[in-house]
């Protein structure tokens, strides 16, 4: 399948990002009390051989890995859960550094549309919206009042470490988040299986309708949706498909499957850019088809746009 790319769009980035298996140890002067399923760990097949996949994403090949016990947030942080954070840190994003952040074209108001002088070459739908952060998701003419259960977005990589410190959390490792997605099935495409809709029943926040221009919204959303829509996987975890993108530990390499151990696989060497999983509601069959579990996407860790969030992990004792 040729590769699209309509999820990503990144800033020019100065990776001043932490790199190395430090990531993987969560700090321990503060925990948050954040609600979180306890996973066994153990083995499982991890990455997909199938046809619909892209090799060049170093989606597999299919091979047996083991990761060590673990929690896991059934949700992806939401906007409420972070502004709880900025209010007792006084954190400032990223975004709000930078001054602007990525919107999705049909999210933004013409007003703010007609203020944007230059969009990335060949992503013409990604906006650099001035003053569009977390808390004003599309600019400074939008807010969150009414989306508290969202997910947060317009959060970087790093954005999303710095909650994480605060939390005493982490970010999983790819190995972690496919784990965890599969919620106890093997090697099936989608977190609940391999029909998109079973019984015609949408299970995620994906694209309706002719990509970049229609969405139809037949899932009932056009941008994100409440955190716990949907039904959940087997591991009672909600949207591990669809909605937004969830930033990982790991640096990202094509090459994941033929370099990293079969044992708590993790990819430290720095590359420039971060590993994300899970899709988002922008992705559609026909165009990028990532909300599969195996797939896999990237973007430099100081890039924020409207579709990528994360949620957080805490190891367990053995």
């Amino acid at each position: 399948m040729e590769r699209k790319n309509c999820c990503g769009v990144s800033r020019e980035s100065d990776n001043r990002a932490k790199d190395g298996h430090d990531l993987l140890h969560q700090s321990s002067e503060k925990y948050e009390n954040i609600l979180m399923i306890p996973l066994p760990g153990g083995e499982f097949l991890m990455g997909t051989n199938d046809e619909e996949g892209f090799p060049e994403d170093g989606e597999g090949p299919v091979r047996r890995v083991y990761v060590d016990p673990f929690e896991i947030s059934p949700f992806a942080v939401t906007n409420r859960e972070f502004a709880r954070f900025v209010e007792q840190t006084g954190y400032i994003t990223e975004a709000e550094r930078f001054g602007w952040s990525y919107v999705f074209h049909l999210l933004a108001t013409e007003e703010t549309k007609r203020k944007v002088k230059q969009t990335p070459h060949g992503l013409p739908w990604w906006l650099p919206v001035e003053g569009a952060y977390w808390a004003k998701p599309e600019g400074p003419d939008s807010g969150i009042e009414d989306r508290m259960d969202h997910p947060v977005v317009h959060v970087s990589w790093n954005d999303a470490l710095a909650y994480c410190h605060w939390s005493g959390t982490r970010l999983p490792t790819e190995a972690e988040w496919e784990y965890a997605a599969r919620g106890g099935l093997v090697q099936k495409k989608y977190p609940w299986g391999d029909l998109l809709k079973p019984d015609g029943r949408h299970r995620c926040n994906i694209w309706q309708g002719k990509f970049p221009t229609v969405n139809n919204a037949l899932d009932g959303y056009v941008g994100t949706a409440p955190v716990d829509a949907f039904e959940p996987n087997g591991y009672g975890l909600y949207n591990m498909a669809g909605n937004v993108w969830e930033w990982c530990a790991d640096w990202f390499t094509p090459v994941y499957h033929k370099v990293t151990d079969s044992r708590k696989p993790f990819f430290a060497s720095p590359t420039g850019r971060r590993s994300m999983r899970g899709g988002s509601f922008l992705c559609h069959r026909s165009y990028c088809n990532r909300y599969r579990v195996a797939a896999r996407f990237s973007n430099t860790p100081d890039s924020s746009t409207s579709n990528c969030g994360f949620r957080v992990v805490r190891s367990l004792m053995r």
